[in-house]
């Protein structure tokens, strides 16, 4: 089982720490047995850190529907960085070296709030100069994944060295009470009006998702990246802060001849947006400005233009009467104006905002 490819398991943590043990303790029962798990908090302004620590000693028990606590594998062994130490190039590695997967934690400590795109940036710099993983699993600390999530995308992933990117069917955490309803069984993107689709969204499993598919995209909720993928393409946009840097990675890959995959075998449970949702207008904000910025880089110049006319001629209508009718809050209206505003701005090309 050792010569199994190494793995390290990302997770983001800002503000939501309740989610984040919850998410660690699936994590900390799956069958794979060859992974390095790092959370990254990123500038959290309540208990987060000292709460995910109470929770490696095990003075903290996780409650869930989706498992059942398990004390066998606390304590677990936790080393800790600022973010200033990881670019210093401190080792602090050896302290754990000889404990077993499922024994030990990373904690990586950001003293401000980098978005999801760096966030995840920072924990993967670590992780490819210091672990030498040969995967990276992004997961939303506001999932649970099922015990066989990620051996299921890994044994998918050995067979084929040309797929880049993989991911899981993300189910609803909570569907009125029904945890089979799907929210993402892979993604393609509509490039007339820049909609992105999930395959199956609000459906219940009944199979019809059987086998591996090439997709668009996967979510970042749960993604699982090839590393050598990662060096030949670069990390995530930094540009994007939240939202559709994925999708623009997943488009990046392809770009190089590298697959984008869905496993329908490998499943997770999302909460869904837990964390932007607590700010009023930020999700549409940021949405709505990375959707230009995202097919600004994505598209040719004449297919930008004719989505830009369509979409301020047709499309913005229907989201402005939604907006209207559904939230009724100019807070929401202005959010999405200034998105809008802001995404018609130029963005750089990924290799020009990261040269510097």
């Amino acid at each position: 089982m050792d010569a199994m490819p190494r793995v390290s398991i990302i997770i983001l943590n800002w503000n939501g720490w309740k989610d984040t043990i919850e998410c660690l303790e699936s994590v900390y029962q799956i069958t794979y047995p060859n992974y390095d798990v790092i959370v990254v908090d990123n500038g959290s302004e309540n208990e987060s850190i000292e709460k995910i620590k109470q929770y490696a000693r095990g003075d903290l028990e996780v409650t869930s529907k989706f498992f059942s606590y398990s004390k066998e594998n606390k304590p677990l062994h936790y080393i800790e960085y600022t973010l200033e130490e990881t670019k210093a190039g401190e080792r602090k590695e050896a302290e754990i070296a000889d404990i077993p997967s499922q024994r030990k934690i990373i904690l990586i400590k950001n003293g401000k709030n980098y978005g999801f795109a760096e966030g995840n940036n920072i924990a993967i710099r670590y992780a490819i100069n210091n672990l030498n993983p040969q995967y990276i699993f992004l997961l939303n600390n506001d999932t649970v994944i099922e015990k066989m999530c990620l051996e299921q995308m890994i044994e998918v992933a050995d067979r084929d060295e040309s797929i880049g990117i993989l991911g899981p069917v993300n189910y609803y955490y909570n569907y009125l009470g029904q945890s089979d309803i799907i929210h993402f069984a892979g993604g393609h993107i509509n490039w007339i009006s820049g909609t992105p689709t999930h395959r199956g969204k609000n459906k219940r499993d009944i199979g019809q998702f059987s086998g591996v598919a090439e997709v668009d995209y996967v979510t970042g909720a749960a993604l699982c990246a090839n590393v050598q993928m990662i060096k030949a393409i670069g990390l995530l946009n930094a540009q994007f802060f939240a939202y559709w840097e994925e999708t623009d990675w997943c488009m990046r890959a392809q770009r190089a001849n590298y697959k984008c995959v869905f496993v329908p075998t490998s499943k997770m449970w999302h909460k869904v947006s837990s964390s932007s949702k607590t700010i009023t207008g930020f999700p549409v904000y940021q949405m709505t400005r990375n959707m230009f910025w995202f097919m600004q880089l994505n598209t040719s110049k004449s297919r930008y233009i004719f989505f830009v006319i369509y979409y301020l001629t047709v499309k913005i209508w229907y989201k402005l009467v939604g907006y209207l009718i559904i939230r009724r809050d100019p807070k929401i209206i202005g959010a999405y104006i200034h998105g809008i505003r802001d995404g018609l701005k130029p963005i750089e090309t990924f290799k020009e905002a990261h040269k510097r």
